[in-house]
Protein backbone atom coordinates (compact mmCIF):
# COMPACT_ATOMS: atom_id res chain seq x y z
CA UNK A 1 0.00 0.00 0.00
CA UNK A 2 2.47 2.08 0.79
CA UNK A 3 4.88 1.44 -1.91
CA UNK A 4 1.63 2.16 -4.22
CA UNK A 5 0.92 5.47 -2.75
CA UNK A 6 4.74 6.67 -3.38
CA UNK A 7 4.64 5.60 -6.60
CA UNK A 8 1.28 7.98 -7.46
CA UNK A 9 3.38 10.76 -5.58
CA UNK A 10 6.34 10.16 -7.63
CA UNK A 11 4.15 10.18 -10.87
CA UNK A 12 2.62 13.82 -9.86
CA UNK A 13 5.37 15.38 -9.44
CA UNK A 14 6.65 16.05 -13.09
CA UNK A 15 3.51 16.56 -13.98
CA UNK A 16 3.35 20.00 -11.80
CA UNK A 17 6.77 21.03 -13.05
CA UNK A 18 5.53 20.54 -16.25
CA UNK A 19 2.49 22.94 -15.44
CA UNK A 20 4.65 25.33 -13.91
CA UNK A 21 6.84 25.50 -16.94
CA UNK A 22 3.93 26.19 -19.04
CA UNK A 23 2.60 28.98 -16.66
CA UNK A 24 5.96 30.33 -16.84
CA UNK A 25 6.35 30.57 -20.63
CA UNK A 26 2.69 31.61 -20.83
CA UNK A 27 2.55 34.40 -18.32
CA UNK A 28 6.44 35.78 -19.05
CA UNK A 29 7.88 34.93 -22.36
CA UNK A 30 4.58 34.92 -24.64
CA UNK A 31 2.76 37.84 -22.60
CA UNK A 32 6.24 39.34 -21.80
CA UNK A 33 6.19 41.73 -18.65
CA UNK A 34 6.40 44.65 -20.92
CA UNK A 35 3.10 43.31 -22.93
CA UNK A 36 1.63 43.59 -18.73
CA UNK A 37 3.45 47.08 -18.45
CA UNK A 38 1.44 48.31 -21.16
CA UNK A 39 -2.09 46.79 -20.09
CA UNK A 40 -1.96 48.23 -16.99
CA UNK A 41 -0.33 51.98 -17.77
CA UNK A 42 -3.08 51.86 -21.26
CA UNK A 43 -1.37 51.79 -24.42
CA UNK A 44 -1.66 55.42 -25.00
CA UNK A 45 0.84 58.11 -23.83
CA UNK A 46 2.84 55.70 -21.70
CA UNK A 47 6.78 56.20 -22.08
CA UNK A 48 9.95 53.51 -21.55
CA UNK A 49 10.80 55.38 -18.51
CA UNK A 50 6.99 54.52 -16.94
CA UNK A 51 7.57 51.12 -18.23
CA UNK A 52 11.09 50.58 -16.29
CA UNK A 53 9.27 51.98 -13.35
CA UNK A 54 6.71 50.05 -13.43
CA UNK A 55 8.54 46.78 -14.12
CA UNK A 56 10.87 47.65 -11.19
CA UNK A 57 8.22 48.37 -8.25
CA UNK A 58 6.96 44.95 -8.94
CA UNK A 59 10.36 42.80 -9.79
CA UNK A 60 9.39 42.28 -13.20
CA UNK A 61 12.81 43.61 -14.14
CA UNK A 62 14.41 40.60 -13.78
CA UNK A 63 15.64 38.74 -16.35
CA UNK A 64 14.00 35.16 -17.23
CA UNK A 65 16.07 32.68 -16.49
CA UNK A 66 20.03 33.71 -16.03
CA UNK A 67 20.88 37.12 -14.64
CA UNK A 68 24.60 37.52 -15.75
CA UNK A 69 24.92 40.48 -13.82
CA UNK A 70 24.94 38.80 -10.36
CA UNK A 71 27.17 36.70 -8.78
CA UNK A 72 27.35 33.19 -7.14
CA UNK A 73 23.55 31.05 -6.73
CA UNK A 74 21.96 35.08 -7.44
CA UNK A 75 22.56 34.39 -10.75
CA UNK A 76 19.93 31.43 -10.88
CA UNK A 77 17.84 32.92 -7.90
CA UNK A 78 17.40 36.75 -9.05
CA UNK A 79 15.72 35.66 -12.10
CA UNK A 80 12.02 35.97 -13.17
CA UNK A 81 11.73 32.21 -13.25
CA UNK A 82 13.02 32.24 -9.49
CA UNK A 83 10.94 34.54 -7.40
CA UNK A 84 7.96 34.07 -9.77
CA UNK A 85 7.68 30.78 -10.29
CA UNK A 86 10.03 28.19 -8.50
CA UNK A 87 8.57 29.97 -5.16
CA UNK A 88 5.10 28.77 -5.94
CA UNK A 89 6.39 25.21 -5.05
CA UNK A 90 7.05 26.69 -1.25
CA UNK A 91 3.46 28.16 -1.78
CA UNK A 92 4.92 31.96 -1.35
CA UNK A 93 2.72 33.32 -3.90
CA UNK A 94 4.55 36.86 -3.40
CA UNK A 95 2.65 40.04 -3.60
CA UNK A 96 -0.19 41.06 -6.13
CA UNK A 97 0.61 43.54 -8.89
CA UNK A 98 -1.97 46.07 -6.53
CA UNK A 99 0.66 45.50 -3.65
CA UNK A 100 -1.31 43.05 -1.92
CA UNK A 101 -0.22 39.88 -0.11
CA UNK A 102 -2.00 37.15 -2.53
CA UNK A 103 -1.15 34.40 0.58
CA UNK A 104 -3.35 36.55 2.75
CA UNK A 105 -5.96 36.70 0.21
CA UNK A 106 -6.36 33.20 -0.21
CA UNK A 107 -6.30 32.11 3.16
CA UNK A 108 -9.03 34.97 4.18
CA UNK A 109 -11.21 33.40 0.80
CA UNK A 110 -11.03 29.59 1.02
CA UNK A 111 -13.42 29.67 3.93
CA UNK A 112 -16.31 31.17 1.96
CA UNK A 113 -15.12 28.93 -1.12
CA UNK A 114 -15.63 26.06 1.36
CA UNK A 115 -18.62 27.21 2.85
CA UNK A 116 -20.54 26.73 -0.32
CA UNK A 117 -18.71 24.38 -2.48
CA UNK A 118 -18.56 21.77 0.10
CA UNK A 119 -22.44 21.54 0.68
CA UNK A 120 -22.96 21.85 -2.52
CA UNK A 121 -20.79 18.71 -3.71
CA UNK A 122 -22.03 16.53 -0.90
CA UNK A 123 -25.57 17.57 -1.04
CA UNK A 124 -25.23 17.29 -4.77
CA UNK A 125 -23.43 13.75 -4.48
CA UNK A 126 -26.51 12.70 -2.32
CA UNK A 127 -29.27 13.84 -4.25
CA UNK A 128 -27.60 12.99 -7.96
CA UNK A 129 -26.79 9.06 -6.76
CA UNK A 130 -30.57 8.68 -4.78
CA UNK A 131 -32.41 9.56 -8.04
CA UNK A 132 -30.45 7.99 -10.21
CA UNK A 133 -30.76 4.67 -8.39
CA UNK A 134 -34.74 5.33 -8.54
CA UNK A 135 -34.37 5.49 -11.94
CA UNK A 136 -32.17 2.55 -12.07
CA UNK A 137 -34.45 0.93 -9.79
CA UNK A 138 -38.07 1.56 -12.17
CA UNK A 139 -35.94 0.77 -15.81
CA UNK A 140 -37.69 0.51 -18.43
CA UNK A 141 -40.73 1.81 -16.85
CA UNK A 142 -43.03 5.59 -17.21
CA UNK A 143 -40.74 7.09 -14.29
CA UNK A 144 -37.36 5.83 -16.33
CA UNK A 145 -38.35 7.60 -19.70
CA UNK A 146 -39.95 10.87 -17.44
CA UNK A 147 -36.64 10.61 -15.30
CA UNK A 148 -34.38 10.69 -18.37
CA UNK A 149 -36.49 13.21 -19.95
CA UNK A 150 -36.65 15.58 -16.91
CA UNK A 151 -32.83 15.47 -16.72
CA UNK A 152 -32.08 15.87 -20.36
CA UNK A 153 -34.51 19.47 -19.84
CA UNK A 154 -32.75 20.53 -16.17
CA UNK A 155 -29.60 19.84 -18.72
CA UNK A 156 -30.04 21.91 -21.29
CA UNK A 157 -31.24 24.75 -18.69
CA UNK A 158 -28.33 27.32 -18.21
CA UNK A 159 -27.01 27.66 -15.05
CA UNK A 160 -27.37 31.64 -15.55
CA UNK A 161 -30.70 30.55 -15.25
CA UNK A 162 -30.91 28.88 -11.83
CA UNK A 163 -28.68 31.92 -10.46
CA UNK A 164 -31.21 34.71 -11.75
CA UNK A 165 -34.60 32.70 -11.24
CA UNK A 166 -33.33 31.87 -7.68
CA UNK A 167 -32.47 35.22 -6.82
CA UNK A 168 -35.96 36.64 -8.06
CA UNK A 169 -38.19 33.83 -6.56
CA UNK A 170 -36.78 33.21 -3.23
CA UNK A 171 -34.83 36.14 -2.71
CA UNK A 172 -37.01 39.06 -4.04
CA UNK A 173 -40.19 37.65 -4.65
CA UNK A 174 -40.55 35.43 -1.54
CA UNK A 175 -38.28 37.27 0.61
CA UNK A 176 -36.51 34.28 1.94
CA UNK A 177 -32.70 34.96 2.16
CA UNK A 178 -30.53 37.70 0.86
CA UNK A 179 -30.27 37.60 -2.79
CA UNK A 180 -26.26 38.36 -2.59
CA UNK A 181 -23.31 39.70 -0.10
CA UNK A 182 -21.68 37.43 3.04
CA UNK A 183 -21.51 37.71 6.31
CA UNK A 184 -19.48 36.92 9.43
CA UNK A 185 -19.91 34.02 12.11
CA UNK A 186 -23.10 32.20 11.71
CA UNK A 187 -24.71 35.34 10.05
CA UNK A 188 -23.23 34.06 6.95
CA UNK A 189 -25.25 31.39 6.84
CA UNK A 190 -28.29 33.05 5.29
CA UNK A 191 -26.09 34.26 2.62
CA UNK A 192 -25.18 30.59 1.73
CA UNK A 193 -28.30 28.82 1.19
CA UNK A 194 -29.34 30.22 -1.82
CA UNK A 195 -25.84 29.70 -3.86
CA UNK A 196 -26.30 26.39 -2.08
CA UNK A 197 -29.74 25.42 -3.56
CA UNK A 198 -28.72 26.56 -7.10
CA UNK A 199 -25.77 24.82 -7.07
CA UNK A 200 -27.43 21.26 -6.53
CA UNK A 201 -29.97 21.82 -8.68
CA UNK A 202 -27.97 22.85 -11.28
CA UNK A 203 -26.05 19.76 -11.13
CA UNK A 204 -29.15 17.33 -11.20
CA UNK A 205 -29.71 16.75 -14.69
CA UNK A 206 -26.41 15.88 -15.84
CA UNK A 207 -25.15 14.07 -12.74
CA UNK A 208 -28.39 12.20 -12.19
CA UNK A 209 -28.59 10.80 -15.55
CA UNK A 210 -24.69 10.20 -15.57
CA UNK A 211 -24.75 7.91 -12.40
CA UNK A 212 -28.22 6.27 -14.15
CA UNK A 213 -25.99 4.79 -16.82
CA UNK A 214 -23.89 3.26 -14.01
CA UNK A 215 -25.82 1.98 -12.91
CA UNK A 216 -27.37 0.68 -15.71
CA UNK A 217 -24.09 -0.70 -16.94
CA UNK A 218 -23.62 -2.63 -13.91
CA UNK A 219 -26.97 -4.36 -13.95
CA UNK A 220 -26.47 -5.96 -16.91
CA UNK A 221 -23.20 -7.85 -16.08
CA UNK A 222 -23.37 -11.57 -15.08
CA UNK A 223 -22.69 -10.91 -10.77
CA UNK A 224 -26.19 -9.11 -10.60
CA UNK A 225 -27.81 -12.60 -12.21
CA UNK A 226 -25.77 -14.74 -10.11
CA UNK A 227 -27.30 -11.97 -7.04
CA UNK A 228 -30.60 -12.65 -8.02
CA UNK A 229 -30.37 -16.30 -8.97
CA UNK A 230 -29.46 -16.64 -5.08
CA UNK A 231 -32.39 -14.97 -4.23
CA UNK A 232 -31.54 -11.39 -3.28
CA UNK A 233 -34.19 -8.59 -3.52
CA UNK A 234 -33.45 -5.82 -6.14
CA UNK A 235 -32.98 -3.48 -3.04
CA UNK A 236 -30.39 -5.81 -1.86
CA UNK A 237 -28.90 -6.23 -5.12
CA UNK A 238 -28.97 -2.24 -5.74
CA UNK A 239 -27.42 -1.09 -2.69
CA UNK A 240 -25.10 -4.23 -1.73
CA UNK A 241 -23.72 -4.88 -5.20
CA UNK A 242 -24.62 -2.37 -8.29
CA UNK A 243 -23.76 0.89 -5.93
CA UNK A 244 -20.78 -0.56 -4.85
CA UNK A 245 -19.62 -1.91 -8.30
CA UNK A 246 -20.20 1.63 -9.58
CA UNK A 247 -18.01 3.39 -7.08
CA UNK A 248 -14.65 3.52 -8.75
CA UNK A 249 -16.28 5.70 -11.73
CA UNK A 250 -17.89 7.60 -9.08
CA UNK A 251 -14.77 8.54 -7.77
CA UNK A 252 -13.54 9.57 -10.55
CA UNK A 253 -16.06 11.83 -11.16
CA UNK A 254 -15.87 13.30 -8.03
CA UNK A 255 -12.54 13.74 -8.34
CA UNK A 256 -12.99 16.93 -10.97
CA UNK A 257 -15.11 18.64 -8.26
CA UNK A 258 -12.32 18.35 -5.64
CA UNK A 259 -10.34 21.17 -6.81
CA UNK A 260 -14.01 23.91 -6.49
CA UNK A 261 -13.86 22.69 -2.50
CA UNK A 262 -10.84 25.19 -2.63
CA UNK A 263 -11.15 27.35 -5.71
CA UNK A 264 -14.71 27.75 -5.43
CA UNK A 265 -17.08 28.81 -8.21
CA UNK A 266 -16.80 31.30 -10.85
CA UNK A 267 -19.79 32.17 -11.69
CA UNK A 268 -21.83 31.44 -7.96
CA UNK A 269 -19.86 33.68 -6.48
CA UNK A 270 -20.12 36.54 -8.64
CA UNK A 271 -23.38 36.63 -8.75
CA UNK A 272 -24.42 36.09 -5.02
CA UNK A 273 -21.43 38.88 -3.99
CA UNK A 274 -19.18 35.80 -2.11
CA UNK A 275 -15.95 37.07 -1.35
CA UNK A 276 -14.19 33.07 -2.00
CA UNK A 277 -11.18 32.40 -4.29
CA UNK A 278 -13.68 32.28 -7.50
CA UNK A 279 -14.64 35.59 -7.61
CA UNK A 280 -10.93 36.65 -6.39
CA UNK A 281 -9.77 35.12 -9.95
CA UNK A 282 -12.79 36.78 -11.46
CA UNK A 283 -11.58 40.08 -10.54
CA UNK A 284 -8.24 39.57 -11.21
CA UNK A 285 -8.74 38.69 -14.63
CA UNK A 286 -10.74 42.03 -15.40
CA UNK A 287 -8.22 44.06 -13.30
CA UNK A 288 -5.61 41.94 -15.69
CA UNK A 289 -3.50 41.19 -12.29
CA UNK A 290 -1.49 38.55 -13.67
CA UNK A 291 0.26 37.51 -10.02
CA UNK A 292 -2.82 36.78 -8.76
CA UNK A 293 -3.86 34.82 -11.85
CA UNK A 294 -0.54 32.65 -11.90
CA UNK A 295 -0.88 32.13 -8.34
CA UNK A 296 -4.66 30.76 -8.99
CA UNK A 297 -3.81 28.06 -11.90
CA UNK A 298 -0.79 26.67 -9.69
CA UNK A 299 -3.12 26.32 -6.85
CA UNK A 300 -5.44 24.75 -9.07
CA UNK A 301 -3.35 22.26 -10.33
CA UNK A 302 -2.15 20.82 -7.00
CA UNK A 303 -5.27 21.22 -5.56
CA UNK A 304 -6.20 18.93 -8.79
CA UNK A 305 -2.95 16.28 -8.20
CA UNK A 306 -3.88 16.41 -4.78
CA UNK A 307 -7.67 15.22 -6.05
CA UNK A 308 -6.17 12.54 -8.07
CA UNK A 309 -3.90 11.30 -5.72
CA UNK A 310 -6.75 10.80 -3.22
CA UNK A 311 -9.02 9.12 -5.68
CA UNK A 312 -5.93 6.42 -6.59
CA UNK A 313 -5.86 5.68 -2.65
CA UNK A 314 -9.70 5.28 -2.58
CA UNK A 315 -9.64 3.10 -5.36
CA UNK A 316 -7.33 0.71 -3.46
CA UNK A 317 -10.39 0.78 -0.45
CA UNK A 318 -13.15 0.29 -3.12
CA UNK A 319 -11.34 -2.29 -4.67
CA UNK A 320 -7.83 -4.11 -3.42
CA UNK A 321 -7.18 -6.02 -6.78
CA UNK A 322 -6.24 -2.25 -7.77
CA UNK A 323 -3.59 -2.18 -5.70
CA UNK A 324 -1.54 -5.01 -7.81
CA UNK A 325 -1.71 -2.38 -11.17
Amino acid sequence: MIAYIVRRVLYAIPILIGVNLLTFVLFFVVNSPDDVAHMQLGEKRVNPQAIQDWKAERGYDLPLLYNGRAEGFRTLSDTLFFQKSLRLFLFDFGSSDAGRDIGHDIRQRMVPSLAIAAPVLLLGLWTNISFALLIAFFRATYIDFWGVVACVVLMSISSLFYIIGGQFLIGKLWHLVPISGYGEGLDAARFLVLPVIVGVLAGIGSGTRWYRTLFLEELNKDFVRTARAKGLSEVAVMFRHVLRNALIPILTGVVVLLPLLFMGSLIIESFFGIPGLGSYTIDAINNQDFAIVRAMVFLGSVLYIIGLLLTDISYTVVDPRVRLS
